[in-house]
C-alpha cells in the first residue's frame, strides 16, 4: 500500500532549531561533550507555586475534560494580567487558552488564511511563522530588518510590503532570534501605516515581554493604537517569563469573532488544555513580579558576557539584544573560509554544522530565521557553559584559513 502526504506538506522543512538540537543530541549520545545553545528554553525551574497548585488540583480530582477555550478561572487571571500589565481590556469571549503559544498561532492562521493570502513577517523571524502560514496555503512575505537598525521593523519597509493580498502582519517583539524590541515611537509609526491598510490583521506575539534589558519596557501595540484593537490578536503564554515551557499553556486576547473561530479550530484539533497545567498557570500569574525580575537580571548579565566576548572575536559583528535571551551575531566575515577540519564555510548553515562537528557547540543558522550570514545563540545556559562555548567558538574562528 502506498502512502501519499497531503500537498500542503510537500517541501515543508523541519524547523531548524529542532533539527540542530537533534544533531547535538545524536553527538551527545556518542559520548561527545556538546554544548547546545540551539533551543530557546529557560534554564530556571518553574515557580513552586505553580507546581503546588497543579498537585493540589490533581488531589482534588480536577482531572476531567476542561472547556475548549480555557477554564473560567484562568481566563479571569489572563484578563487581569492584560489589564494590569498591558493596559488591555478583554472580555471572556475575547480570550482563548491554547496548548502553548504555537497552537494559538496555528489556530489563528487556520481560521483566517486562504490560499494565496500573504503574511508579512519581519526578518529575522521565529521559524514557525512562515511554516504554519505555508501549511495553510499562505505566502510568507519577509521584510528584512537590518542589524544597524537593531533589527527593528521600520515603517517604510512595512508600507512597501503591503499588498491587497496581505492578510496578516506578525509582530514578534521582543524578538526571537535577534532580541530586538519596538519602543513606543516605533509602534506609533507602524500603527500609522496600518491605518492606511484596514484589511491587514496584526498578530502581536509578546511571549518575551517580561525579558527586556537596560531599563527598557515592553509596550503592546494594542495599547499604543487602541483604534486598531479590532484587528490585533495579542498572544502570550507561560513558557518564557515563567520558565514553564513543558506545561504548554498559551493565551491570547483579540476580537470575539476571531477568538470564536480559533476556538472552533481548537475544538476539532486538541480540545481543551490540561487541567493541571491550567491550575499551575493561574498560580504562576499570581506570583510577584520579583521572580521574573530576578530571572531577567540573570539573562541580562549573561547577554553582556556573551556579547562582550563575541565583539572581541575575528569575523564577527554583534548588535546588542535589548530583550529575550538570544544573541544574533553576524558571521559574514567567516564565509568563504576553510575550517581546521578542511570544510569550506560556504554559508551560515555550513558554519553552524561545522561548528557543531569540530568545536562541539550547537547553534542555529540565521538563514533559518530569514537572515543569512548570522547565527543564533541562546544565553539560557549557565555562565560556565556560555564561557566555554565562547572559548570554543573563538578557537574555531581563529583556526579558519
Amino acid at each position: 500500500m502506498s502512502f501519499r502526504l497531503a500537498q500542503r506538506l510537500q517541501g515543508l522543512p523541519q524547523p531548524a532549531t529542532i533539527a540542530m538540537s537533534a544533531k547535538a543530541r545524536a553527538l551527545k549520545a556518542q559520548g561527545v561533550d556538546v554544548i547546545s545553545l540551539a533551543l530557546g528554553e529557560p534554564d530556571f525551574p518553574s515557580p513552586p507555586e505553580a507546581v503546588e497548585a497543579a498537585y493540589q488540583a490533581g488531589l482534588r480530582g480536577d482531572t476531567k475534560y476542561p472547556p475548549v477555550g480555557g477554564q473560567p478561572a484562568l481566563k479571569a487571571a489572563v484578563a487581569r494580567k492584560f489589564i494590569e500589565e498591558n493596559g488591555l481590556s478583554y472580555a471572556p469571549d475575547e480570550i482563548l487558552i491554547g496548548n502553548g503559544g504555537k497552537q494559538l498561532i496555528y489556530n489563528a492562521f487556520a481560521a483566517s488564511i486562504d490560499p494565496g493570502d500573504e503574511v508579512i513577517v519581519p526578518a529575522p523571524y521565529w521559524v514557525s511563522y512562515p511554516l504554519i502560514a505555508q501549511m495553510m496555503g499562505g505566502v510568507s512575505v519577509p521584510v528584512v530588518c537590518l542589524e544597524q537598525d537593531k533589527f527593528r521593523l521600520r515603517a517604510e519597509g512595512l508600507r512597501r510590503a503591503i499588498t491587497p493580498r496581505t492578510r496578516w502582519l506578525v509582530l514578534n517583539f521582543p524578538n526571537n532570534p535577534s532580541g530586538a524590541i519596538m519602543e513606543r515611537d516605533d509602534l506609533e509609526a507602524i500603527a500609522a501605516v496600518l491605518r492606511d491598510a484596514p484589511h491587514v490583521m496584526v498578530m502581536a506575539d509578546e511571549i518575551y515581554e517580561h525579558l527586556t534589558f537596560d531599563g527598557k519596557a515592553h509596550v503592546s501595540l494594542a495599547s499604543v493604537a487602541p483604534d486598531l484593537g479590532d484587528r490585533i490578536l495579542t498572544i502570550n503564554g507561560m513558557a518564557k517569563a515563567y520558565a514553564m515551557t513543558g506545561w504548554r499553556v498559551g493565551f491570547c486576547g483579540g476580537p470575539a469573532a476571531l477568538i470564536k473561530a480559533m476556538t472552533s479550530i481548537q475544538s476539532n484539533a486538541t480540545s481543551g488544555i490540561c487541567t493541571l497545567a491550567q491550575a499551575g498557570a493561574i498560580a504562576a500569574l499570581g506570583t510577584p513580579a520579583s521572580g521574573r525580575d530576578a530571572m531577567r537580571k540573570v539573562y541580562q548579565a549573561r547577554r553582556d558576557l556573551v556579547v562582550s566576548r563575541l565583539r572581541a572575536m575575528p569575523f564577527v559583528t554583534c548588535a546588542m539584544p535589548e530583550g529575550a535571551f538570544y544573541v544574533f551575531p553576524g558571521i559574514a566575515g567567516a564565509l568563504g573560509k576553510t575550517s581546521m577540519g578542511g570544510r569550506r564555510i560556504v554559508d551560515d548553515v555550513a558554519f553552524a554544522e561545522t561548528l557543531l562537528e569540530e568545536a562541539h557547540v550547537s547553534v542555529v543558522p540565521g538563514s533559518a530565521f530569514g537572515q543569512m550570514g548570522h547565527i543564533r545563540l541562546s544565553v539560557a545556559a549557565s555562565d560556565e557553559l556560555l564561557v566555554e562555548a565562547c572559548i570554543r567558538l573563538e578557537r574555531f574562528l581563529l583556526e579558519l584559513s
